[in-house]
């Protein structure tokens, strides 16, 4: 295991004494031997990282990255997904069970928690609320939690049985569980592909209102309330959302959210071209609705920003748009995302890599002399392009293909092992 001295790094870790500030970092044997000005060194073994106009944080946490493992691999497994991981700055991942099989029983679990030992990025698997994610009956909740499940979900597909979402939100409560909550109504949504608005007019679509989201939010506020019981949005993408959620927790409703990083800066008008990339679930809404999940994220309503990573192979991507696959390749990109969104390091940093530790009651990384070392170091002024050779996922459904992102990912450091890029 060898040794980093990384020179002249800006330190951005409100919890550090040394935010703010301009410093060096020595890691030795995995862990933070030294911080401070102009360390002098003995080892000549010792990596020198010159980190001049960089910054040094925690790494990122992702609650919402869907793997092709198991029964998938074609689109993304446990090698490439990681790396696309690293790449964008992800210590930590909850990978949805979105896979054949999905992830509804402790052999699942067990499987990706092995598959993914002594790994750089740290996995954790999302299981189903419900048995094969068809929303009829409860999956091994309980057992999954034992193995080592971090949270539940069914992934893409809401739970539209209300009298499962109370038993779910009920049982997961006596073992401290919690439920991810895709909110959509499907008899409102139907088999729209996009937003319901003056864009799916024009395009002659049909279209999937913001409604659709915003009555299951409800729905599923009054379960928490009832059973008080806690619940985590996943994905949130209406101004009414965020509005739902916020009085929600004035209430002191045990509630906690997300929004998909592309939601950030992309809207309903980008799919004037029907490009496919741009076809994602829930649907890209109105300027409207984006100027409100930032504000959201801003005064704390939204919790974290997730990358929603979805790998498709090329040919669920490359049709027509009405049968085209829901999402887009979302690791590598999260970071450049987030800075053309016009959010500050600070707020990155805490939606990204300390909020959604938090909700799932993981321990966050602090830069902090003795700890053991998980941060990474970016440059949030390079200039990079997203392109064949760049790319580390499997997949290239990224509207971000063949284009200029500004936000590099210069080192990533976790588990004793590190990557630079």
């Amino acid at each position: 295991m060898k040794n980093l001295l990384i020179q002249s790094a800006k330190i951005l870790d409100h919890r550090s004494p040394f935010n703010g500030k301009i410093a060096d970092v020595l890691i030795r044997d995995g862990k933070i031997s030294e911080i401070g000005k102009n360390i002098s060194f003995s080892d000549k073994s010792t990596i020198i990282i010159s980190a001049k106009g960089q910054v040094l944080s925690p790494g990122f946490f992702d609650l919402n990255a869907n793997f092709g493992e198991p029964g998938l691999e074609t689109k993304e497994d446990m090698g490439t997904g990681c790396m696309t991981a690293a790449a964008g700055g992800f210590t930590g991942l909850a990978l949805m069970p979105n896979t054949q099989p999905p992830i509804h029983s402790k052999a699942e679990v067990s499987y990706l928690i092995s598959k993914s030992k002594n790994n750089l990025v740290d996995i954790y698997p999302l299981g189903c609320i419900s048995h094969n994610r068809e929303g009829k009956e409860l999956a091994e909740m309980y057992d999954m939690q034992q193995s080592g499940a971090i949270a539940f979900t069914d992934g893409n597909r809401p739970v539209s049985n209300a009298g499962l979402m109370s038993r779910a939100l009920l049982y997961t409560k006596s073992f401290n569980g919690l439920i991810f909550a895709y909110a959509e109504d499907q008899d409102i949504a139907g088999k729209a592909k996009m937003n319901e608005g003056l864009m799916s007019t024009y395009l002659g679509m049909k279209g999937n209102p913001s409604l659709a989201e915003e009555l299951m939010i409800s729905r599923d506020l009054y379960l928490a309330e009832y059973n008080d019981s806690r619940i985590h949005f996943s994905t949130i993408s209406s101004a009414k959302s965020v509005d739902l959620i916020r009085k929600a927790k004035k209430a002191g409703i045990k509630v906690s959210c997300d929004v998909a990083v592309h939601h950030l800066i992309f809207t309903e008008d980008d799919l004037e071209g029907f490009d496919s990339n741009f076809k994602v679930k829930p649907p890209l809404r109105t300027k409207k609705d984006q100027k409100a999940l930032i504000a959201g994220l801003k005064d704390g309503t939204i919790d974290a920003i997730v990358s929603q990573h979805c790998p498709h192979e090329i040919e669920f991507k490359n049709v027509e748009f009405e049968i085209a696959s829901y999402g887009i390749t979302g690791l590598q990109t999260a970071l450049p995302v987030a800075l053309k969104a016009g959010l500050s390091l600070e707020t990155i940093i805490e939606k990204m890599a300390i909020a959604p530790r938090n909700i799932l009651g993981i321990s966050i990384p602090e830069l902090k002399t003795g700890n053991s070392a998980n941060f990474i170091l970016f440059n949030p002024e390079e200039e990079w392009e997203l392109n064949e050779e760049s790319n580390r996922s499997k997949s290239s459904n990224s509207p971000f293909y063949g284009q200029i992102l500004k936000g590099k990912v210069k080192l990533v450091y976790n588990n004793g092992q590190y990557i630079i890029f």
